[in-house]
């Protein structure tokens, strides 16, 4: 099978790498140029897709014997994550811009030139599992370590595009092994530290980065019931559950701290009030999309379309049963779901999907992406759209 490897220059995707040739594929690796900055590096252990990162994957392919490109994706970056994410937070939403790389950059556009080449599978070292329902369909499930487990942020593949994955670190029950495999292959990678924080804002001061990227103007900072307690340089710098930063010139009644509840970038408002307050259970999502066929046999109705792009899970309004993660190393709770279609101010209609959290959870924030489980198979995904306590009256 020829296989292209994506090669990001750490030490998971070159293991992943040597272990499709070592299972006797054609590979290719590829490393994807995000950013035309020359002189970006890396610093300590932050981002990723850097100079730095371009010759450990060049040094990993060589070692392996594998031919080794670079593929220049900066304009398809800026366009669909930079972007993204900079109108998302103009919005009031809270963006996870590791969802939309893998969505749009890692398998949509590389994905699809890899196929356009006549490539088979596109290899990655990401910790999640891909298996056959033993019909030929492919389902997206968690990987072995679920410390180290990124089915999460892979819940936006589509069945089509689970297809043609290949992760091949599935079953590897440690971190550790994976550096101890490297070392024992001779990869210079071995001990290079994980990356994290937002590739592109190297620093890790997103509010700072916004600031230039964002008008910003001064507005009030209200409690629960509206009354002024402070104010603030931009609502689109703060996010739902935010405690730290508030700078807030009038105290709580009871003395404890105040968190983040609600932006309101049209009002240029920040709402904030006890921590009791960040709780929800329930959540509206939108940009749905569904890791696979159809979860189980279902009667469809005539009207029944699909707008997903990908076969309807349910009939609308049936519900069904599963366990929702809002965040890449959070916690999945219980909760039933629906689909409903709803339509919008232009007349249109867009499906949404209702859950009901079965156990609260806090400082969930639109613009975040929630991740539906059932047992370790990933569903599908939706963008919260709305997150609220069904016992708390609308602030």
């Amino acid at each position: 099978m020829r296989v292209l490897a994506a090669m990001s220059g750490g030490v998971d995707s070159a293991v992943a790498a040597a272990r499709a040739v070592e299972a006797g594929h054609d590979v290719v690796g590829v490393h994807l140029a995000l950013s035309r900055m020359p002189g970006t590096l890396r610093t300590g252990s932050r981002g990723c897709c850097t100079i730095e990162d371009s010759n450990d994957a060049w040094r990993a392919c060589d070692k392996l014997g594998i031919p080794y490109y670079v593929w220049d994706f900066s304009e398809r970056f800026k366009e669909d994550v930079v972007q993204d994410f900079i109108d998302e937070y103009a919005a009031g939403r809270t963006p996870n811009p590791c969802m939309r790389c893998n969505e749009r950059i890692k398998f949509a556009a590389l994905l699809e030139k890899a196929l356009a080449l006549g490539f088979d599978a596109v290899c990655t070292g990401h910790y999640a599992k891909v298996i056959d329902d033993g019909n030929g369909n492919k389902e997206l499930h968690r990987a072995a370590d679920w410390a180290k487990d990124q089915s999460y942020v892979l819940g936006v593949l589509t069945h089509e595009q689970l297809k043609h994955s290949m992760f091949p670190l599935a079953d590897t029950p440690s971190k550790a092994e994976v550096r101890a495999e490297a070392e024992r292959r001779g990869l210079s990678v071995a001990k290079k530290p994980d990356s994290h924080d937002i590739c592109f804002i190297s620093d890790g001061d997103t509010r700072g980065w916004l600031a230039e990227k964002i008008d910003m103007s001064t507005g009030d900072i209200v409690d629960e019931t509206g009354a002024k307690v402070g104010e603030h340089p931009g609502a689109n710098a703060f996010t739902v559950g935010q405690r730290r930063g508030l700078k807030l010139g009038t105290p709580a009644a009871d003395g404890k701290p105040r968190f983040v509840l609600e932006i309101r970038p049209k009002e240029n408002r920040v709402v904030v009030g006890p921590e009791a307050l960040l709780a929800v259970d329930e959540i509206r999502g939108i940009r749905i999309s569904w890791a696979g066929l159809p979860i189980q046999e279902a009667a469809f109705a005539e009207d029944v379309a699909d707008l997903t792009g990908e076969p309807a899970v349910l009939l609308r309004s049936q519900t069904f049963d599963c366990m929702a993660q809002v965040r890449a190393h959070g916690d999945p709770v219980p909760a039933t779901a629906r689909l409903e279609l709803r339509t919008d101010g232009s007349g249109g209609v867009q499906e949404e999907l209702l859950l009901t959290l079965r156990e609260p959870l806090r400082g969930v924030a639109p613009g975040q992406t929630v991740v539906l489980y059932q047992g370790t198979r990933v569903l599908g995904q939706a963008t919260i759209d709305v997150a609220r306590s069904l016992a708390r009256p609308v602030l």
